[in-house]
């Protein structure tokens, strides 16, 4: 029989539970995009008259419009993240691809949280199973990352994609004035 150090016993414990918890993670993660992407392709059909006519004065439209846009954001992120995770190969690579994402899945989930607030909530959740997926993982690789370099690496991407969103939405309805929208 061998005989463990309790540091040895509770390293490889953690370093076990890592994979269904980060396999765990990556189906809710698909399971919210999925839900996302349908209700994003059914508000696309819905909005296809915006790029022929569009009342800025109407609230539905306005609304449809920004609906459209803070879903396309969200997957759009989401699908980085999906990436990020799809990219770890070890638990080494945990630190490194996957701090700065729960901080972008918080903002998604404050964002959809009025919109969809049960999916705003499966966000919420993704966020504190892969936070406690990464402590562990650093942990037990001894990593150490700054939460302040994680959180600008995360704005940093938001306010990209944010951009990328806009000009998607600005070519696809260019009868929109999507800069006079953003500062009503």
């Amino acid at each position: 029989m061998i005989n463990l150090g309790e540091t040895e016993y509770e390293n490889i414990f953690h370093s076990v539970t890592i994979v269904p918890r980060l396999s765990y993670s990556a189906n809710l993660l698909s399971e919210i995009m999925d839900f996302l992407s349908e209700t994003l392709n059914d508000l696309k059909k819905s909005n296809c008259n915006f790029v022929l006519f569009f009342d800025e004065t109407d609230k539905n439209h306005l609304n449809a419009m920004e609906l459209e846009r803070i879903l396309t954001f969200c997957l759009d992120v989401l699908l980085e993240i999906k990436k990020r995770i799809s990219a770890i190969s070890d638990i080494h690579s945990i630190p490194e691809e996957l701090p700065s994402s729960i901080s972008m899945i918080r903002t998604i989930s404050a964002q959809l949280f009025s919109v969809v607030p049960k999916y705003s909530q499966r966000l919420s959740e993704l966020s504190v199973h892969l936070g406690s997926i990464v402590l562990d993982s650093a942990s037990l690789t001894k990593a150490r990352f700054d939460f302040s370099i994680s959180n600008h690496e995360s704005s940093m991407f938001l306010d990209e994609v944010k951009l990328m969103v806009d000009s998607k939405l600005s070519k696809q309805y260019p009868n929109v004035d999507f800069f006079k929208l953003c500062n009503t």
